[in-house]
């Protein structure tokens, strides 16, 4: 079952396009259609944190069109025939804002990305994002391919906030293909050819950096003309993290806080101090911020899942991914909707220490 035949989409997707049955908890509803490649050989990447990284034969030979047995942004991913999921998706595509088409690390994942992407736009007039994988990518005609083919926006899963976790988790630290200054090189290539602000980048919080580095990251990929759609890390079973801990959530607010500063407000980096706590441990921790953060609070908006934006406010992404981050009983770390005035109660006495510092 391989791509471009087959493909797969997110649970929240399944169940939103009627493949499976089931409900989102009020007042949560999907409105991002989040697609995958998906190949019998599995993914080459070996990415430490990802639960699909270095598949096996034995875990693939199983697999059906109704399930696979691992989870990739801690949900599960049924494999579908392209065209019946595009063909649901012609009875549903009012119930969405984007399509977002993700890579993986294949031979065949730049060929079978323009194809799809292609049917794709044959069957909806949703604006197309892709999510593409740098180390398979050799000049900037790939991107103009993938432009021509549909996209309107593209993604790069750098994830990790400095070089040396990247090659930890990512590179030579797990015998992975990836690099971290090829990342880089792709995302100005993305730049120029999709225009600022048309690219953006993913990164996990919650790898083992420190919060001065989340945000210099962020800093440094906004000054290049990318914005920053932020993932609180959750252990996937069967990765090599499986065991690591969650980023605390008052770290991760602060972090969410500082992204929205930066991306929406223009804000520069030296209006946020960075220090030791008052205990004087955790050096790199943000201490305050040169802003009104009760605007930012009555806004809600730095609490919402980022990524790329609906067509009616760019501050709101339409690939919401619920549940991604957290389980449905937990409060939620990316609010896939703009946060009621109960939620930003909640939100206020979880960053109540900060909101007192100017």
């Amino acid at each position: 079952m391989n791509s471009p035949e087959y493909i797969q989409t997110s649970l929240a997707a399944a169940m939103s396009l009627g493949f499976v049955s089931g409900s989102f908890k009020y007042p949560v509803r999907l409105t991002g259609l989040n697609l995958l490649l998906t190949y019998d050989q599995g993914c080459l990447g070996k990415c430490a944190y990802c639960g699909i990284a270095g598949l096996r034969h034995d875990e693939t030979k199983n697999q059906n069109t109704k399930n696979t047995k691992k989870t990739f942004i801690r949900v599960k991913w049924p494999v579908y025939r392209t065209y019946d999921v595009l063909n649901a998706l012609k009875a549903h595509e009012s119930s969405f804002e984007r399509i977002c088409l993700s890579m993986i690390t294949h031979a065949d994942a730049i060929k079978d990305t323009i194809e799809i992407s292609e049917k794709i736009k044959q069957f909806s007039s949703l604006p197309l994002s892709l999510l593409i994988t740098p180390s398979l990518i050799g000049s900037p005609e790939t991107l103009r391919q993938f432009k021509a083919a549909g996209a309107e926006m593209v993604g790069i899963a750098i994830d990790a906030s400095t070089k040396d976790l990247f090659e930890k988790y990512r590179g030579a630290g797990v015998c992975g293909p990836h690099k971290w200054q090829k990342y880089w090189e792709v995302l100005e290539w993305a730049v120029d050819v999709f225009g600022r602000f048309k690219a953006g980048i993913h990164l996990i919080v919650g790898l083992g950096e420190t919060e001065e580095q989340a945000v210099k990251i962020i800093h440094d990929a906004h000054l290049l003309g990318a914005k920053t759609h932020l993932f609180s890390f959750y252990p996937e079973p069967s990765s090599k993290l499986e065991e690591l801990e969650r980023p605390g959530l008052v770290s991760y607010r602060k972090i969410q806080i500082a992204r929205y500063l930066i991306n929406e407000k223009g804000l520069e980096i030296s209006k946020i101090r960075f220090g030791p706590d008052s205990n004087g441990k955790g050096s790199g921790r943000i201490l305050s911020f040169d802003y009104d953060l009760a605007e930012v609070l009555k806004e809600g908006y730095a609490f919402m899942t980022s990524g790329c934006p609906c067509s009616s406010d760019s501050r709101i992404s339409a690939c919401n991914r619920p549940f991604a981050n957290e389980r449905p009983s937990e409060t939620f770390r990316n609010y896939p909707y703009p946060p009621n005035e109960e939620d930003k109660k909640t939100i206020a006495s979880q960053i109540s220490e900060l909101l007192l510092t100017v």
